[in-house]
C-alpha cells in the first residue's frame, strides 16, 4: 500500500476503533456494530490492518478471531489478503477461508485473520433455496456454518469485518450470513460510502477527506478535458481526442515524474461500456493505442474483463511498464493502484454516470505525499460529453474542477514574493510529552529521573502522597435535578449540576471515561481526539518504569485508572501542570516544522489558465484578468467590491480574485510564526501600481484584523524598498462606498473613521 506507518488521522481512526471496539466486545451481546467510514484512497486496508494488530495487543486474554469478508470481483479477496499478510510478517497469522480450511481445521484460532470472499458464500439455488457454494453445502468435510458455529462454541468471540460493506452487506442473503450464521461478537462495516442510517449501528468512526488530502494521502483536484484544445482539428473524432489528450498528458507527465527524480509510470484507465458497445469501443482503443506502440504484446497494455485478463501486473509497483488499462466496472471498488492518475470515459448510448468509487481509482498518490510540481498532485479525466452525472455519495465535491478559465493577454509578469506552507501543527499533544510529564510526575513525587530500578523505593515514596490500592473508585452521580425546558434552549455553554448526588462505582466503561474525560480537561487547549492517545502512552509509561505496573498486565490498564481516579485531587492538577510545561517544546516543535515546510516563491505569478468546479457560477465582468470569469464569493462584500470596481474602472488595467483554498498557486502573506494570509484581491492600475486588497465585514473580528493588516502593510514596505510599486490594504463598505485602511498601525473603523480614506481616492 505504500504506507510503513500510520498518518495522523489514521492513528486518530485506529485509536477509536479500538476504544469502542473493546467497550463493546466486553458488553457480549449479538448483533454489535462500528461503522467505520473512510474516503477512498484513505488507506482502509491499511488502518483497519492496523486496527487488528492493536486490539489483539490491548485485548491480550480474550480469545478474538477476525472474519474479513471481502467483494470476490477481480479476486479483491486475495488483494486485501496479500496487503495483511506483508503489513504483518508473520503475526498474527492470516489465511485465505478456502485454501486453509475444510481440511482437518475445525474452528478459527485465536488471533487469526480468516479472509473470506463473499461471492463465494453468498448463492442461493432460487428453487431449491439450498446453497450454491461448497463453502456453505453439507459434506464430508467441515462446511462454513459449522466452522463458525464450533469457532464461537470453543469460546472465541468473533469480529466481523465486511469490507466495502455498501456493495451488499443489506441485501436479504448478507443479513442471514451475518446475523443467523455468523453471530459475531462485533461487526464492523467499512466503506466510503456506508448505508447504515443512525439507530442500526452502536458507532461511527469517520475520516474526513481534507485530513486524508492534507496528509498528501490523495490528489488535490481532479481536472477534467485538461489541455483538449491543443490537441483537436477539423478531422478528428471526439473519442480519438480524448485518447490522444490523455495520452498526451500521460507524456508529460511521466517527463515531470523524471525531471522530479520520482521512479513512478502514471497509467490511463480506460473504462469502456457493458455489452456490444463496449466491444467497438475496445477495438478501437486497442488499434489507436496499437499506433502508438503500445500493445499487450509489449507489455504496455492491460486488460481487465471477465471474459479476458492480459498484464495484470500492473498492480506490483508503482514503476510497472504498464501503460493503459482497459476496464468495464470490475475495478470500481477496493481496487489499489495509487500511480492511476488519467481516467479516459466515451460518450455512451445512455447518459454517463461516473461512479464517485470508480473516480476514486486515480484519487490515490504513488507515495502517499504531495510533489512540489503541483502537476504530479492531480488526476485527470477525459470525457468526450458536454456533461456527466456523478452517482454515489462525493466525498469531497469540490475536488472535480472542469470549468477552464484562461488569463488574458494584457498581463505582465509581477515577480511578487509569495508565501505558503502545508498544514503542520495540529494542535496536538505528541510523543515528546512522555519526558515533560516523567519529569512532572517524578519532581512531584521526590523520585530520581531515570532511576526505574528501585520499583519498591519508588513505591514507598509515591506511596507517602497517594493512595496506591486498587479499588474501585466511588462514582458521583447527581441526583433530583430539574431543568425547566422553556429555559433549555438559552443554556448553551452553561453547566447543568445539582448538590444532590448518588454514590456507586465505576463499570470498566466508566473507569475508561471518566480518565479519558480528566484528560479532556486539562489539555489546555490542545486537540482532545488528537493528544489522547500521547497521553494515555505517557501515563502508562511513567508507571510501568516507576512503579511497575505494566498495561499488558492482567487489569493493567484499569488498575492505573483506578489509581489515578482514587487520587484524582492529585493527578489532575499534575497533569494540568505537566501539560501547560509541555508548550516550550510544542512551539520548538512547530518551529522546525515551518522551517521544513514553508515555501516561498520569489516570483510568485498568477498562473496562466485555471479550473474551477462547478458550484463556481460564471459572471460578464470586463476587468476580470480570467476569461471566462468563474467566481464564488465567501461574502456579500467581495461581490460588491468587485461591482464597484468595475463600475467605477477608469483607473484599472485589471483585477483578480484570489483563491480561498490553501494551495501554492495562491498568493500568500506570512504572518506570526506558522499563518499565512491570503489577500482576496489583486488590482493593476493604469499608474502602474499593483494594489493587494483584502475585504473586510466592519466591526467584527478585529484582532484578526489587526494582524492581517499590519502584515499586509509590513509586506509592502519590505517589498516597494526592493524596488516594487505596491499598495494596498483592508476595505470596507461603509453605506454606499468602499473605505480603505493602509496604515502601518491598524485602528478599527469605529474607533476612528479618519484613519480610513474612500477607495475612489486610491492613486
Amino acid at each position: 500500500m505504500g504506507i510503513k506507518t500510520l498518518k495522523r488521522y489514521q492513528e486518530d481512526a485506529v485509536n477509536e476503533l479500538i476504544n469502542y471496539s473493546e467497550k463493546l466486545i466486553r458488553k457480549n451481546r449479538e448483533k454489535q456494530t462500528i461503522v467505520f467510514q473512510a474516503p477512498t484512497g484513505s488507506g482502509k486496508t491499511f488502518m483497519m490492518g492496523s486496527f487488528i494488530e492493536q486490539l489483539i495487543n490491548e485485548m491480550p486474554n480474550d480469545d478474538l478471531c477476525f472474519l474479513w469478508i471481502s467483494i470476490g470481483t477481480g479476486e479483491l479477496h486475495k488483494q486485501s489478503y496479500n496487503s495483511l499478510k506483508a503489513n504483518y510478517a508473520g503475526f498474527p497469522d492470516v489465511y485465505l477461508l478456502e485454501e486453509e480450511f475444510f481440511g482437518s481445521r475445525q474452528t478459527i484460532d485465536k488471533n487469526e485473520v480468516v479472509i473470506v470472499n463473499w461471492d463465494k458464500l453468498n448463492q442461493k439455488d432460487k428453487k431449491t433455496g439450498e446453497w450454491k457454494s461448497t463453502l456453505m453445502k453439507d459434506q464430508e468435510g467441515i462446511n462454513f456454518r459449522e466452522l463458525v458455529k464450533n469457532t464461537k462454541q470453543s469460546g472465541t468471540k468473533i469480529i466481523l469485518i465486511i469490507d466495502e460493506s455498501h456493495t451488499n452487506s443489506t441485501s436479504k442473503r448478507a443479513l442471514e450470513i451475518r446475523d443467523e450464521i455468523i453471530k459475531s461478537d462485533l461487526t464492523i462495516e467499512m466503506s466510503a460510502t456506508p448505508v447504515l442510517t443512525e439507530g442500526e449501528y452502536q458507532h461511527k468512526v469517520k475520516v474526513e477527506p481534507l485530513d486524508v488530502i492534507e496528509e498528501g494521502m490523495i490528489k488535490k483536484e481532479i481536472v477534467i478535458n485538461d489541455h483538449i484544445d491543443l490537441t483537436t482539428d477539423d478531422e478528428t473524432t471526439t473519442q480519438e481526442l480524448i485518447l490522444q489528450s490523455a495520452l498526451n498528458k500521460r507524456i508529460l507527465l511521466v517527463q515531470s515524474y523524471q525531471e522530479s527524480n520520482i521512479k513512478v509510470n502514471p497509467l490511463v484507465l480506460v473504462q469502456i461500456p457493458t455489452g456490444s458497445e463496449g466491444e467497438e469501443k475496445q477495438e478501437f482503443i486497442e488499434s489507436f493505442l496499437s499506433k502508438n506502440n503500445i500493445t499487450s504484446e509489449n507489455g504496455k497494455l492491460a486488460i481487465w474483463l471477465s471474459e479476458e485478463k492480459v498484464n495484470l501486473e500492473v498492480l506490483n509497483n508503482n514503476n510497472n511498464e504498464v501503460e493503459f488499462l482497459i476496464f468495464k466496472q470490475a475495478i470500481s471498488t477496493g481496487w489499489d493502484c495509487p500511480r492511476a492518475q488519467i481516467l479516459v470515459r466515451f460518450r455512451e448510448v445512455k447518459s454517463i454516470v461516473f461512479n464517485i468509487q470508480v473516480v476514486g481509482r486515480i484519487l490515490r498518490m504513488p507515495e502517499a505525499k504531495h510533489y512540489k510540481n503541483d502537476e504530479l498532485n492531480k488526476a485527470y479525466i477525459y470525457v468526450n460529453t458536454n456533461a456527466f452525472d456523478v452517482s454515489s455519495e462525493v466525498s469531497n465535491p469540490n475536488i472535480i474542477k472542469s470549468l477552464k478559465s484562461k488569463r488574458k493577454d494584457i498581463y505582465e509578469p509581477l515577480e511578487l514574493k509569495s508565501y505558503y506552507r502545508n498544514r503542520i501543527d495540529f494542535g496536538d499533544i505528541t510523543y515528546t510529552f512522555n519526558n515533560v510529564l516523567e519529569k512532572t510526575f517524578c519532581d512531584y513525587f521526590g523520585l530520581e529521573v531515570g532511576d526505574y530500578n528501585v520499583v519498591d523505593s519508588n513505591q514507598e515514596a509515591v506511596q507517602s502522597k497517594i493512595n496506591l490500592d486498587f479499588k474501585n473508585a466511588e462514582d458521583k452521580i447527581m441526583l433530583d435535578v430539574h431543568v425547566d425546558t422553556s429555559l433549555f434552549d438559552k443554556m448553551d455553554e452553561k453547566i447543568i449540576k445539582s448538590d444532590k448526588t448518588i454514590s456507586g462505582v465505576y463499570s470498566e466503561n466508566d473507569i475508561i471515561y471518566a480518565v479519558e474525560n480528566l484528560i479532556k480537561v486539562n489539555l489546555n487547549g490542545y486537540a482532545f481526539k488528537r493528544s489522547l492517545s500521547s497521553v494515555r502512552n505517557a501515563l502508562y509509561r511513567w508507571f510501568d518504569k516507576y512503579l511497575g505496573i505494566n498495561k499488558f498486565d492482567l487489569n493493567g490498564v484499569i488498575r492505573i485508572y483506578l489509581i489515578i481516579l482514587n487520587n484524582h485531587k492529585v493527578f489532575s492538577p499534575l497533569l494540568d501542570e505537566a501539560i501547560k510545561a509541555f508548550k516550550p517544546t510544542k512551539d520548538e516543535e512547530v518551529k522546525a516544522k515551518v522551517a521544513e515546510n514553508e515555501v516561498w516563491n520569489e516570483k510568485w505569478e498568477i498562473v496562466e489558465e485555471k479550473y474551477f468546479n462547478p458550484i463556481y457560477k460564471k459572471y460578464d465582468y470586463r476587468f476580470s484578468l480570467y476569461e471566462p470569469c468563474y467566481l464564488s464569493f465567501d461574502s456579500n462584500v467581495e461581490q460588491e467590491f468587485i461591482e464597484y470596481i468595475e463600475e467605477n474602472s477608469e483607473k484599472i488595467v485589471w483585477w483578480w480574485q484570489n483563491g480561498s483554498e490553501h494551495m501554492a498557486v495562491n498568493f500568500g502573506i506570512k504572518y506570526g510564526i506558522k499563518s499565512t494570509f491570503q489577500p482576496d484581491f489583486l488590482i493593476m492600475f493604469k499608474n502602474g501600481k499593483l494594489g493587494i486588497f483584502d475585504t473586510k465585514a466592519s466591526g467584527e473580528r478585529e484582532d484578526d484584523n489587526k494582524v492581517k493588516g499590519e502584515a499586509l502593510q509590513q509586506y509592502i514596505l519590505e517589498e516597494n524598498s526592493r524596488g516594487k510599486n505596491l499598495i494596498g490594504g483592508l476595505i470596507i463598505k461603509d453605506g454606499e462606498h468602499f473605505r480603505l485602511n493602509r496604515k502601518r498601525v491598524y485602528i478599527p473603523f469605529f474607533e476612528n473613521m479618519e484613519e480610513w480614506e474612500y477607495f475612489k481616492n486610491v492613486n
